[in-house]
């Protein structure tokens, strides 16, 4: 069992001790520091209210965590703005809309059904700096909480709206074409693995003309598969894709902020080309610069370079992404896990968009999504992790391979600005410790699935012979 607490949040596994897992009491006391540092950070002359916007994925857990969750920030003296059952994307578009002061969502993302977390957002509806982060980390050490006198607690108020609000926001992007899709007469396979993603996905299919057939849509939190979206776990929609004949298959993750594609030959599309066709089709009508992060693949710079843009890569994690695209003025980001994020529409990864923009460039061309793949360029990834002990020393591994590969001759370029990450000519490999998971990562990248495998068998090797493993 695991609690993990990081400046992107708190995550941890359902159950057991406090302070070890994200047990009831473990969830107030965040939700009581993510409180007390709203209200520290508001000038002593407002008179108003804070208010909080509140989501949660469909995992068996949330309703628990929910009310515990917006309870205490009653307690604080704090409104709640209750979305219920939502997404990622959805409360983060919601917290500007409702001129709210922050949100939380509670998922666990990708995590398996066990899991649970509080995701924290700023008035902006993105999420927290680090600083801000370990400030809340630092108020849930001290337990530094001033909770309100019965007279000025808060209120809840629910909406249950703003998954219809947020389709008609992704309709209404420019670069969105509804009528060029609905004349297609698509057909699409969704798995939403049992989670929000099942009823929001294919809402949006419809109103986009597509013909939906539904795979795991049902939102009672028991996951059919892991829900990472990684191949291993995808045999039912990749099958089902070929026995209906669709033109394609659509997979997301619990909260909808990662997007994966089947091709209509059964095939993975591929979470790292996800990003990559998105920002093909953007910068075809809008060039323009991308960003994407450390542990992405290549083919984002290429499709870059193609249309005179630039690209950028930032150490992992979404505010990461989100800063250097600001500071680069990039049209398109995101993360090579499916996560896309486009500023016409916020400043956060989200499925939606990314389906609604595949869906109006696969409308304006006269191929198929395996041919589409084909014309992209050819690079594959090996995504390997090392479990952590006390007795694995993360820091001095890291150490060892940066002064491993400092000076060698093969290495192109070598940055420790998130863990190490290694280029060499035609391939690269990444390695950096999880802020979600107890873990070592280990990415690799090359023109051939093979040179990828090998690449990591060879730095792993490598990490065993420095740490003793």
């Amino acid at each position: 069992m695991t609690l993990i607490k990081s400046i992107s949040g708190i995550r941890g596994t359902i159950g057991g001790k406090v302070g070890e897992n994200l047990t009831p009491v473990d969830a107030v006391k965040f939700a009581s520091a993510y409180g007390a540092f709203l209200k520290n950070s508001q000038p002593s002359t407002r008179n108003t209210k804070l208010k909080v916007v509140i989501g949660r994925d469909a995992r068996i857990s949330g309703p628990m965590i929910h009310n515990l969750v917006m309870n205490t920030l009653l307690g604080l003296g704090i409104d709640v703005i209750d979305l219920g059952l939502s997404t990622t994307p959805t409360v983060e578009i919601a917290v500007p809309m409702e001129k709210a002061d922050g949100g939380i969502i509670l998922t666990a993302s990708h995590n398996p059904k066990q899991w649970n977390a509080l995701k924290l957002l700023n008035s902006k509806g993105e999420f927290l700096s680090g600083k801000e982060g370990e400030l809340i980390l630092e108020i849930a050490e001290s337990e530094a909480f001033d909770f309100s006198e019965v007279d000025s607690l808060g209120e809840i108020t629910v909406n249950d709206a703003y998954m219809d609000i947020h389709i008609d926001e992704v309709l209404n992007l420019p670069l969105v074409d509804a009528e060029a899709v609905a004349k297609r007469k698509f057909k699409v396979v969704v798995d939403g693995v049992n989670s929000s993603g099942g009823i929001i996905i294919p809402k949006l299919l419809e109103q986009m003309g597509v013909e939906c057939v539904k795979l795991y849509c049902e939102p009672n939190g028991h996951f059919p598969h892991n829900p990472e979206p990684l191949k291993e776990h995808l045999g039912d929609i990749c099958k089902l894709v070929v026995e209906e004949k669709a033109d394609f298959g659509i997979v997301v993750d619990p909260d909808v902020d990662r997007l994966a594609f089947i091709s209509n030959d059964g095939e993975m599309f591929g979470e790292e080309y996800t990003l990559v066709a998105c920002a093909d089709y953007v910068l075809s009508k809008t060039p323009g610069n991308t960003v994407s992060n450390m542990s992405s693949s290549r083919a984002l710079r290429d499709i870059t370079i193609k249309y005179n843009g630039s690209y950028q890569a930032s150490a992992v994690g979404e505010v990461n992404v989100v800063e250097l695209m600001k500071k680069t003025n990039a049209i398109i980001g995101g993360e090579g896990n499916g996560g896309i994020i486009y500023p016409e529409s916020h400043y956060g990864r989200d499925s939606l968009v990314g389906v609604a923009l595949f869906l109006t460039h696969l409308a304006n061309l006269d191929m198929t999504v395996s041919e589409l793949r084909a014309s992209y360029p050819q690079y594959y990834m090996s995504k390997n992790k090392i479990e952590l002990t006390p007795q694995i020393d993360v820091d001095a591994i890291l150490v060892a391979m940066t002064a491993k590969y400092k000076n060698d001759s093969s290495t192109s370029s070598l940055s420790t600005i998130d863990g190490v990450k290694i280029d060499f000519a035609e391939n690269w490999v990444h390695l950096r410790k999880s802020n979600t998971e107890p873990i070592i990562r280990i990415y690799t990248e090359a023109q051939t699935q093979q040179l990828a495998d090998d690449l990591a068998i060879r730095i792993i090797d490598e990490i065993k012979a420095v740490s003793g493993l």
